[in-house]
């Protein structure tokens, strides 16, 4: 029974496979022309269906308005008793809808032509009516769908969303949409915690451990022992960061030396430390921090080397950006 289960899903797997890569090899010229149409858009995208195509709608316009791209669902069926207010001049609209004739979606496109508002088709059926309505016309037609009575939308749902992804991801190249422009829009959450950036979380001003490479042992041990971090940066006359010393640096020198009391800042430092930027990305601290097995970071405040703060492993744990 267990072998039929996995069979099952497998062959259901098997067909939304064949499905995208039909889907792959048939993106040609249109796809382009779509992008042209979004690019030069300078209200909103509406993106407008019903019925399993219409909760695909919901995923692709929040996927566009993530990735720098104003967009909003339309239930086609509302839309006809008073929801078309939300569409204006500027606007561009994504029909999206498997046979092309669904009458909840076709009832909008006369609005949408009134208002010389481009429309941009999503169908299996690119002769529908629908398909030949739009300004554009994406073809997801599916070899056949992954339930095994035919009926339930499953591959042409999946290649419906695949494309919305496409266009989307598409669009953000285009714009050259940053990691910045990303964290602005998503400030909440898990996700808005890792897009946090180093300088809401570093240690600085008064809290900034540092001594002078000629600081002795006792007043190096003190800066470290005082500030609570771990760690001190070392630096010269100019300010410039030529060292870091850290708790296993202190113990590493103790081992070595002849005479603890000659021992300065100099002398236990570990030179040209691992630094990051202010403006960097709080997930870029945790991926450097992992790549070198290390639990501290200096940030640096220009290409000056001067130390503008410090930020250990214990404050992105406390952000839970960790």
């Amino acid at each position: 029974m267990s072998d039929d289960r996995l069979s099952r899903a497998r062959r259901v797997l098997d067909v939304e496979t064949r499905a995208l890569a039909a889907l792959r090899e048939r993106l040609d010229a249109r796809f382009s022309a779509a992008l042209e149409v979004l690019l030069a858009c300078r209200g909103k995208v509406i993106v407008t269906g019903v019925g399993k195509s219409g909760i695909v709608c919901r995923k692709i316009a929040a996927t566009l308005s993530s990735t720098g791209t104003p967009a909003v669902f339309l239930h086609a069926g509302e839309g006809s008793h008073g929801d078309l207010g939300t569409v204006a001049r500027g606007d561009v609209m994504i029909a999206v809808s498997n046979s092309g004739e669904v009458g909840e979606v076709l009832r909008l496109l006369p609005v949408a032509k009134r208002l010389a508002i481009p429309l941009i088709a999503i169908t299996g059926k690119p002769d529908s009516s629908l398909g030949r309505a739009a300004d554009v016309t994406l073809d997801v037609s599916v070899p056949e769908e992954a339930c095994p009575l035919g009926l339930a939308p499953t591959a042409s749902t999946t290649a419906q969303m695949a494309l919305g992804d496409a266009l989307a991801v598409a669009l953000l190249e285009e714009r050259g949409f940053s990691a910045d422009d990303f964290a602005l829009l998503h400030p909440g959450g898990a996700l808005g915690r890792r897009l946090l950036r180093v300088e809401d979380l570093m240690h600085q001003g008064a809290a900034l451990p540092l001594v002078r490479p000629e600081a002795s042992l006792k007043d190096t041990l003190l800066e470290i022992t005082s500030k609570r971090l771990g760690v001190t940066g070392v630096v010269d006359e100019a300010g410039v960061l030529v060292g870091i010393v850290t708790d296993g640096d202190l113990r590493r020198g103790l081992e070595r030396a002849a005479d603890v009391r000659t021992l300065t800042a100099r002398d236990l430092m570990t030179r040209n430390p691992k630094t990051i930027g202010a403006t960097a990305l709080a997930a870029q601290a945790v991926a450097l921090m992992e790549r070198h097995a290390i639990t501290s970071l200096f940030v640096l405040v220009d290409d000056t080397r001067r130390p503008a703060g410090v930020l250990h492993l214990h404050d992105l744990l406390r952000a839970s950006v960790v």
